[in-house]
């Protein structure tokens, strides 16, 4: 299905989710450079991160938010790496084990920490529904060619193979644990990537959307 255009800041607009999905989200991280701030909860435009993330994948058939439970938060479920603090992987296989016996075909692994999500997770959604058997993972790139693992879409079961090779996945790189994946592009989104990582970003970030 075609994406428009909207004429503001080049926001995509995409009318349906084609592909059966479900989500992780990575929430536990701690905002080290932003003063040690629970990222989840800064707010952009009047609304959390995590809610963000939240409400860009509402058609995911299971949520898992790899976090420490937060109350008022409906219809996710939490977990968390055991120990916690194991960096992303751990967080994915995490998340992965929450999802239990029946996943999706596919599922999105998003960080928290991205305030253009809503306007990416659509767009890849999409790409993964058109996608042919040789295609492992969505994957956008930014505007310097690197690999956004953390807003992309992946076959459950090839993310599950991937993640089997490094156990808890603690200490280990995205990177390494995803290389052998096959993986699409998704150049239409890249005035939407972005993370949050120091008060500069939060600013440009509150600028754009707030």
């Amino acid at each position: 299905m075609p994406a428009d255009r909207d004429g503001r800041r080049g926001r995509l607009t995409v009318v349906a989710q084609p592909v059966p999905y479900d989500v992780v989200v990575l929430a536990g991280g701690r905002g080290e450079r932003l003063g040690g701030v629970d990222k989840a909860q800064v707010q952009v435009g009047g609304v959390s991160l995590l809610d963000r993330a939240l409400s860009a994948t509402a058609g995911a058939r299971q949520r898992v938010v790899v976090a420490p439970e937060r109350a008022g938060v409906d219809g996710v479920v939490w977990t968390l790496e055991e120990p916690a603090g194991g960096g992303p992987v751990a967080g994915v296989v995490a998340g992965l084990a929450g999802l239990g016996e029946a996943p999706a075909p596919w599922v999105l692994v998003l960080a928290v920490d991205q305030p253009g999500l809503e306007a990416v997770v659509p767009r890849v959604l999409e790409v993964a529904g058109s996608a042919g058997p040789d295609v492992d993972a969505v994957c956008p790139r930014d505007a310097e060619g690197m690999e956004q693992w953390l807003l992309a879409a992946y076959r459950t079961s090839a993310l599950q193979q991937a993640v089997a090779e490094v156990g808890t996945g603690h200490g280990v790189s995205v990177r390494r644990t995803v290389s052998g994946l096959r993986t699409a592009d998704v150049p239409e989104v890249r005035d939407h990537l972005g993370d949050v990582d120091t008060p500069a970003d939060l600013r440009r970030w509150r600028e754009s959307l707030g």
